[in-house]
């Protein structure tokens, strides 16, 4: 476990499986959101500090998903930033999207039902063989209910062969599952679950092919080409590139994503992804379930005893959802299992 945490301390308690809810961060990453809040406190701050911060977001998110910081835009939640990419869809345009997926993915799309958008829901196992006829899949990397993962080598030949972009929703997936998503339209994830920031910040990567499709519906002062020479006056004059479509920053989000971004990048994501997926598939496979390969597990579980043997989960879609971080140990597995005795 150390050497997959590497200097990263965690004082969260024993049977803390609600990450894909609430991530904890390591003691650092809180400890620089208290002292900025302190700064605050005196009257020291000032909103130029939060420009590095930020900066330095654009680029862990990038490298977390493989694509360069050029590319990242910010904001505040996952609907916020897809709504920019909803906007700029034509009249009629034609969205596939997986069965239940989480509705901040999905219900930007179907709000443009007044310009004839249509949105159709398919089953995920499906869903790489609906692609044909679609503009636009718009899918979560891991679904948030279950931690089901759609196929995404078999997504990006589909959508290749048919002519359709993909918007793809790494909330469940960055911060444990190491990514290469260079090749999608765009990439979005909130950074306060597995990426273990304040709530606040989210980040979309922009394709270049696709820069000009979307709208900035929230256009600022902070996605001017100069920010601190766009605060007053038209005409609009926004910053070229994936700029234009940033939020001006909830700053003290930003300083907590900042340390925990560069935490996740001084980790070796495939040790972290071999011990959250290995202790969710021991827990499955000790209950007589096959492993998923995932680090999120959902069970048909009595959530009463659940919270009797001292775990914090999540109830989704009627069932017991744990997921499994660097925080987390075989003592957690365990207590989920004593449930079923």
């Amino acid at each position: 476990m150390d050497s997959v945490m590497g200097s990263g301390q965690f004082a969260v308690p024993p049977g803390y499986l609600n990450t894909p809810s609430i991530g904890i961060p390591p003691s650092h990453v809180a400890d620089a959101v208290a002292e900025a809040v302190e700064r605050w406190r005196r009257g020291e701050a000032r909103p130029t500090d939060f420009d590095e911060p930020v900066a330095r977001t654009r680029a862990g998110f990038g490298a977390l998903i493989g694509v360069p910081a050029e590319r990242v835009a910010i904001g505040a939640s996952v609907s916020q930033l897809i709504a920019n990419v909803a906007a700029g869809l034509p009249d009629g345009a034609s969205v596939l999207v997986a069965e239940n997926d989480f509705t901040s993915v999905t219900f930007p799309f179907a709000a443009q039902a007044h310009r004839g958008v249509k949105v159709t829901e398919v089953p995920l196992a499906e869903l790489t063989e609906r692609v044909e006829g679609h503009d636009l899949v718009a899918v979560s990397v891991v679904q948030s209910a279950d931690g089901a993962q759609v196929d995404l080598a078999a997504l990006r030949a589909a959508a290749e062969a048919a002519g359709a972009a993909v918007l793809l929703d790494a909330t469940q997936a960055a911060g444990w599952r190491p990514l290469d998503l260079g090749w999608a339209d765009w990439v979005v994830a909130a950074g306060y679950k597995w990426l273990l920031a304040p709530r606040g910040a989210a980040w979309l990567a922009v394709h270049p092919r696709v820069l000009e499709r979307a709208v900035p519906v929230a256009a600022n002062w902070y996605a001017g080409e100069d920010r601190w020479q766009t605060v007053y006056g038209l005409p609009l004059r926004l910053a070229e590139g994936a700029r234009s479509l940033d939020l001006s920053p909830a700053w003290l989000a930003f300083v907590g994503a900042a340390a925990s971004l560069d935490y996740l990048a001084s980790l070796d994501l495939e040790a972290v992804r071999a011990h959250c997926v290995g202790l969710a598939d021991s827990l499955l496979e000790a209950i007589g379930s096959p492993g998923q390969g995932s680090a999120i597990v959902s069970l048909d579980a009595d959530a009463r005893r659940v919270a009797e043997a001292g775990i914090v989960a999540g109830t989704r879609a009627g069932r017991q959802r744990f997921g499994f971080h660097l925080y987390n140990t075989a003592d957690d597995v365990e207590r989920v299992i004593s449930t079923f005795r």
